[in-house]
Order: C-alpha cells, then sequence, then structure tokens
C-alpha cells in the first residue's frame, strides 16, 4: 500500500490517506476507448466492398411468440411452475442456420428501415472471406475486426459464437444506443479465411415504445497491421541481480511493459484463464496463436477469451478487467461497500481476488469486512464476515488450497483509523482459514498480515507483514483440516529504509519466492536466498501469474499495472479455469 499501514504512526498515516482521498476523482480511471485509424476498411454498405470479401447480405423479420415456459425456481433456473411468456423466432445464431430462403438485400440498401415498429428484432447475415489485398494492404497476419452501427441496439454472432463476460458493454452485446458493436473476428488474418456473422438488431429505446423502425448506420470490416491496437508499451526496469541464478527466472532481454495507467491505486490481482474449447479461426484456417486484448477491451469483443486479468482499484470501490494488451473495462462496481458513510473511509473497496477450482471469484472486501464468492449465477456467497461473533477487521489477501481450503489475512488496513478504529472488534490482526464452512484462527503472529502464497507441494504457507517496524516474511507448515505449525523466519527485510514493508507475496513452479518489499520485487530461492531486486517506474505491491502459458507476471504497481515475462511459469492450486461468464 502506498501509505503507511504501521498502526503507531496513525497521525502520519492519516495525512496521507487524507490526500489520497483528495485525490479519488472518477476522471483518475476513466479509460475511454481510443480511436486507431485501420490499416484498410472494406465498406460492407457498399456493392464494391461486399464484392472485395466474396459476400452479400440476407434479411429476415423475426415473429415474437407466447410460449409455454416455467417460472424460476429454487436452482433460480427455469425449473419453477408452468407459466407463459415470449420468445422470438427465427432463432438464426448458428453456424448451421439455413438462411437461403431469406431475403437477399443490396449492400446499399442497409438506410432502409425494416422490421414493423415498436417492440420489434430482425436479424442481417452475411459470410465474409478475408481477401488476398484490401487497396494496397496485405492482411496476412493483420487484426480483422467487424464492426457495425445498428439503430437502435445490436448482438453479434460469430461462426456461431458470441463470448460474453460479466460487465461487457460492446463487441458481441449491445453496446449503447445507436453504438458500435466491434468484434475481433482473428488477430491473424489468412486470405481465405470465412466467417458466418449474425446480427440481431433491436429497436429502441425499449421504454418510449418507439414508433422507429431498424435499420444500419455503418458496416465495416476494418484491418489494422500486426501489433498497431496494443496499448502496452514498454518501459525502464532496473535489475539489482545478486546472483547468476536470477538469469534461470529473468530472460536475457526482459521486457517490463505498462499497459495501462491512471488508477488510484492497484492491488489484488488475478489471472482469468480463457475458453480453449471456443475456436477463434475461420473455416480453412489455422489456430491463431494471439486471440487477445488489442483493441478489446470496453468497446471490443472477441472471438475467443483468451484470458484476461481482474484487480482491484480499493480506493475507488472497484474490480476492473484488464486484457493482455491494455484495454480497461468495469467488471464490478461497489466491490467492497455501499454503505451510506463510504465517504469516511480511504480504501473501501475490494483487494485480493483469487479463484476457486470453479473458476469463482472470490474477493476480500475492505468496507463489508468479510470474503465472498460470486457464483456462477451472479450469486453472492458469503464465506467468512465473523470469528467467534466478532467481525473481522478488513480481509486483505486470499489463497485457496487444491483442497478448497482458504486462507486469507485480516489486517486493519480498510478500516477507516485503521488499528485505532472504534469499529473494531477482533483484539488480533489475524491469519485464518475457512474450511468446511468452518472460520479457523491459525495465526496472531503479525501486527499488519499481508500478502500470502503456497509453496508449490503446498506443504508451506508464506504470509508477509506490512509493519515498519518488523517487515517480514514466514513461512508455516501446513496441517490438514486447515490448520498451521509452528512458523519461522523466512525473509527479514526491516533495516531497509523506507515506509515500505511487504506487501504481495507470488511462488513459481520452482518454488522462488516473489515479495513486494521495501525498494522493489524480491526474488528468493526456496531457501530465502536473495537472488535480485527487480524495480520499475511504480513500487509492485500485488502480483498474478497470467497469460496461457502462466510466465507472465503482472504487477499491480500503484497507479498502473504492468508485465514482465519470465523463463518460469507460476505455481498455483487449480489449474486455469474458463473464463467466467453468466449463467
Amino acid at each position: 500500500m502506498p501509505m503507511n499501514k504501521n498502526p503507531a504512526l496513525l497521525p502520519s498515516v492519516l495525512l496521507l490517506a487524507a490526500a489520497m482521498a483528495a485525490s479519488r476523482l472518477p476522471a483518475l480511471a476513466d479509460h475511454a476507448p481510443r480511436a486507431v485509424l485501420p490499416d484498410a476498411v472494406v465498406d460492407l454498405r457498399a456493392m464494391e466492398g461486399v464484392a472485395r470479401v466474396n459476400a452479400q447480405w440476407r434479411y429476415s423479420d423475426t415473429k415474437i411468440l407466447e410460449i409455454d415456459h416455467r417460472s424460476v425456481g429454487p436452482d433460480l433456473k427455469a425449473s419453477g411452475p408452468k407459466n407463459r411468456t415470449f420468445d422470438f423466432t427465427p432463432d438464426a445464431r448458428g453456424t448451421d442456420f439455413d438462411d437461403s430462403g431469406w431475403e437477399v438485400i443490396p449492400a446499399d440498401s442497409l438506410e432502409k428501415r425494416r422490421a414493423n415498429g415498436r417492440l420489434c428484432l430482425n436479424w442481417y447475415r452475411i459470410n465474409v472471406t478475408i481477401p488476398e489485398k484490401v487497396a494496397g494492404f496485405d492482411p496476412r497476419g493483420a487484426t480483422a475486426v467487424f464492426e457495425i452501427v445498428v439503430d437502435d441496439y445490436a448482438e453479434v454472432w460469430v461462426n456461431g459464437k458470441a463470448p460474453f463476460v460479466l460487465g461487457q458493454n460492446g463487441g458481441t452485446v449491445a453496446a449503447g444506443w445507436n453504438a458500435p458493436n466491434r468484434v475481433v473476428l482473428t488477430r491473424n488474418a489468412r486470405p481465405g479465411e470465412k466467417f458466418q456473422i449474425a446480427v440481431l438488431g433491436i429497436n429502441g429505446p425499449l421504454s418510449t415504445h418507439p414508433d422507429t423502425y431498424i435499420w444500419v448506420r455503418s458496416a465495416t470490416l476494418d484491418f489494422y497491421a500486426p501489433g498497431k491496437l496494443s496499448k502496452a508499451r514498454e518501459v525502464k526496469i532496473e535489475v539489482d541481480r545478486k546472483v547468476s541464478a536470477l538469469d534461470d527466472i529473468l530472460p536475457v532481454n526482459a521486457r517490463l511493459e505498462k499497459l495501462a495507467d491512471g488508477f488510484a491505486f492497484t492491488e489484488g490481482p488475478v489471472w482469468v484463464a480463457g475458453d480453449p474449447l471456443t475456436p477463434i479461426w475461420g473455416e480453412g484456417a489455422r489456430p491463431v496463436r494471439r486471440s487477445f486484448g488489442e483493441g478489446g477491451g470496453a468497446g471490443e469483443g472477441e472471438m475467443v477469451n483468451a484470458g484476461y486479468l481482474l484487480f482491484s482499484d480499493p480506493n475507488n470501490n472497484v474490480i476492473y478487467r484488464l486484457t493482455p494488451d491494455g484495454d480497461v473495462s468495469v467488471h464490478m462496481t461497489k466491490s467492497g461497500y455501499t454503505g451510506e458513510n463510504i465517504g469516511e473511509y480511504h480504501q473501501p473497496g475490494s483487494n485480493g481476488l483469487t479463484l476457486d477450482e470453479q473458476g469463482r471469484l472470490t474477493i476480500c472486501q475492505h468496507g463489508n469486512r468479510r470474503v465472498v464468492r460470486i457464483e456462477k449465477n451472479g450469486i453472492t456467497t458469503v464465506l467468512a464476515d465473523r470469528f467467534e461473533g466478532k467481525r473481522l477487521n478488513s480481509p486483505n489477501d486470499l489463497v485457496y488450497r487444491s483442497d478448497g481450503t482458504l486462507f486469507f489475512t485480516d489486517p486493519p488496513f480498510g478500516l477507516p483509523k485503521f488499528a485505532a478504529d472504534p469499529r473494531r472488534q477482533q483484539p488480533h490482526f489475524g491469519v485464518y482459514s475457512v474450511k468446511d464452512g468452518t472460520v479457523r484462527l491459525v495465526s496472531t503472529d503479525f501486527t499488519g498480515p499481508n500478502g500470502l502464497a503456497f509453496s508449490p507441494d503446498e506443504k508451506f504457507l508464506y504470509v508477509g507483514n506490512w509493519d515498519e517496524r518488523k517487515k517480514v516474511v514466514c513461512r508455516y507448515p501446513v496441517n490438514a483440516g486447515g490448520t498451521l505449525g509452528k512458523g519461522e523466519l523466512f525473509f527479514d527485510r526491516t533495516g531497509a529504509p523506507g515506509e515500505d514493508a511487504i506487501d504481495g507475496i507470488k511462488v513459481d513452479q520452482h518454488g522462488n519466492v516473489y515479495v513486494s518489499g521495501p525498494g522493489g520485487l524480491w526474488i528468493l530461492d526456496a531457501n530465502g536466498k536473495h537472488l535480485g531486486t527487480l524495480r520499475g517506474p511504480e513500487h509492485p505491491h500485488n502480483m498474478a501469474w497470467g497469460d496461457a502459458d502462466g510466465r507472465a507476471l503482472y504487477l499491480a504497481a500503484q497507479t498502473g499495472i504492468y508485465r514482465i515475462r519470465l523463463n518460469v511459469a507460476g505455481a498455483g492450486a487449480f489449474p486455469k479455469p474458463p473464463a467466467m461468464s453468466k449463467n
């Protein structure tokens, strides 16, 4: 944390916190999609454009039907009593849908008002083929983006797929009233690739009972040279190499990239893996290696979700989603607190994030003083909010063991007045476990328990302490039943200058330990030997392993998110699960 969390230095802490609170302006995290000029464009509303991609538009109205259905049941699905509701036909999402009987409409007629007005929907379908050339541009290896603006809303299916992500705005789902839907078809285009695109048009705004109709304002296929849409930029990294063993971890040409900035404070990152079952390639094309992120955040969709980073901004009470090329969108607002007195809090939002074996997001909530899990149906399950009848302080960081046991730390740093806060109920700053619904206190050894991580074999748990007077990492043997054995000192930087103590901790598959400590990111071997320290433009307070191979270390560093690729992959309790989606 950028503020000093030592309870003994409360006055200076509050001054720093007040300064931070004053800087919590909404504009700090305003990540509007930037416009990037394509290298080539095919106008799909022009006859020569559709000819360029060997395509034609087909059209159908829809019919709204009253049908038999079921009310919501105890499982929150359609398993309750029989009822009557409404649906529409045809369902033209799939690649196997036969649209040969539909009306063929000229590309230059897309501005024609269609459907029947008021509450109405319609379908536009087109099959496009990547051409050999677009003007003088060779599309080989390029990113191809389908963009359409439907008056008023649209949903887009490509090759029968439309991946949805919680909090998504645009892409395959409605982007807004008369707003563009942008869907990345491929990031490695090959002439001859074919994509079947189905667009559901929706009249609106629905609440106005519109006397308008549905039409297409714009439809294009945009091509971008490789890397052109990426927001990642290389920044300076300082490597303090202590022993040659660091070379086994850090590539010779190691690059630190800044992916996003402008946040009040970044914390608690976790990588959400993509769904390997969702293809991104067109007919007759080879698989695409890179399928993420270039421009794919708030305004674009992907035909495969190759993974993304979730991270907290506890000062602004938000969880953000970040693609590996730097596009940011809001994943969850009010991520840690919704109390009326939120103005008293310096960090009311979520902090540590992790995933369980089912890929369910588990959250440390500062202001709500609890650990929760978000179920696949959107319901929030409270895993821990009290111990022995007393409220927790402000859960900070957390990690799952492969048997499903959850461990978390509970310092006072999320309380408005920290350790001196009159709302504090716990007599200690503990480390806890949750197993089979039971919350257990497993350590009271720390004044500021913070980051924690398991060794690759899960025999040991590392726990860091944020206290300027005791900047240490301790290692504990892990017992059956969710308890810990006697701990031992693993790493001590108490004498290091500066206010930073120990924050986030991560471990790689070889057992090396990565510690956010005074002056940078400390890399230690499994015996605690200091291999080297990495320093970038901002101090990293927490980390997450990511990318498809697990060899990228994402750094939550004060106001920004950074990434460095390493030679070794990260350790973790669970296999990387499919991306979370709303069921």
